[in-house]
């Protein structure tokens, strides 16, 4: 079965990370071949073709201009015609409001992949529940309820996305990873690894943090850079944050990094306060594996990946709550240790690749029958 999935490609997040997983773990399921068009050139593209599956481009788009929509839809037209996949599917409301009515008028399955927690109101969401797809997949149970709110003519399903475990061989050891960053070697590092966009908590962080000025050995690592001029200027915010708070010589902002194994693996602690619920957490998944102990909000898809065993969830934008949970943590050596153990077998559970692959298989495959 050969599956055509596309996206815009102009930024890099978890949608961008999933697609890459695909292409990462295609050996999983032999009888899946996932191929890929995009709309941009970047990080996406060059990290597809470097593991062996280049995207078809289809040029930029910009729904505001209508004579880029119709030439991207004429070019995806061609190679609809000329390879002739099983079936297409669109990732996230935007290439499906693009690419639809295409789709449909050249008679393919169309599957919508659904990463956030929308319901409905978004101008691209109600655009694209005109194209009602013949399978909606979720990446979570909760994006699975937010869905059906907006596409309860499909058929909706969830699959939790398959996370590749870690590669740290022949990286930087903890000790140089802290030594470059000039972090002290005793210090207990709380890491969160997000796009700058104010609802992933980064204020709320920064806020706990202020409150934690007395307790000596800490340090912050905040990862992730701009992609938009939006979030260029929530950065600068959030540098004058720490300033103001007094804590800008413990918080490091490393912006975006290509070492994040790496960073997880030398960090102690992993914080990610959402204000407002997210579809899944892949960056979650992700420090699990990494065996750190996760604090985030208990709202959304966190819910389904973070338990007491493993981490702590506290009520959104609870400063309080959030800086209780921190300065345990930070405390507690063992308390650390404990939840560390735990963690690394979480991922197993949830995200397995082989076990997620199959699935995304299996799915795929009951719309190409039908």
């Amino acid at each position: 079965m050969r599956a055509l999935h596309l996206t815009s490609g102009n930024m890099y997040g978890g949608v961008e990370t999933f697609l890459a997983t695909l292409a990462r773990e295609a050996s999983a399921v032999p009888d899946m071949c996932s191929e890929f068009a995009v709309c941009w050139e970047g990080r996406l593209s060059a990290e597809l073709t470097a593991l062996g599956s280049p995207p078809r481009m289809l040029g930029t788009v910009r729904i505001s201009r209508p004579h880029t929509v119709l030439r991207a839809r004429q070019r995806l037209h061609a190679l609809l015609e000329q390879h002739r996949p099983d079936v297409i599917v669109c990732h996230q409301p935007w290439p499906c409001v693009v690419f639809g009515s295409t789709i449909r008028r050249c008679g393919f399955p169309l599957v919508m992949w659904v990463h956030m927690a929308g319901r409905g109101r978004h101008w691209l969401e109600r655009l694209a529940s005109r194209t009602q797809p013949d399978l909606a997949i979720c990446s979570s149970r909760f994006t699975a309820e937010c869905a059906a709110r907006w596409l309860s003519p499909a058929h909706i399903e969830h699959v939790y996305c398959p996370v590749s475990r870690p590669d740290v061989e022949g990286g930087a050891t903890r000790a140089a990873v802290r030594l470059h960053l000039e972090t002290p070697a005793r210090d207990v590092v709380i890491v969160q690894v997000s796009r700058l966009e104010a609802f992933k908590g980064q204020r709320v962080l920064l806020d706990a943090l202020a409150t934690l000025r007395d307790q000596p050995g800490w340090t912050c690592w905040m990862v992730g850079g701009p992609q938009r001029t939006t979030e260029a200027a929530f950065l600068r915010e959030l540098r004058w944050v720490a300033r103001t708070y007094g804590i800008a010589d413990r918080v490091r902002f490393l912006g975006e990094r290509r070492d994040v194994p790496a960073l997880l693996n030398a960090a102690d602690v992993y914080c990610q306060p959402n204000r407002l619920p997210e579809a899944f957490g892949l960056s979650l998944v992700e420090a699990l594996h990494a065996g750190l102990p996760v604090v985030t909000s208990g709202i959304g898809g966190a819910c389904e990946i973070v338990d007491p065993s493993c981490g702590m969830l506290t009520p959104p934008e609870d400063v309080a709550a959030l800086s209780a949970a921190l300065r345990s943590l930070i405390a507690d050596e063992h308390l650390r240790a404990r939840l560390g153990v735990r963690a690394r077998l979480r991922p197993h559970e949830i995200c397995d690749p082989g076990r997620q692959m199959r699935r995304i298989h299996e799915l795929l495959s009951s719309v190409h029958a039908a």
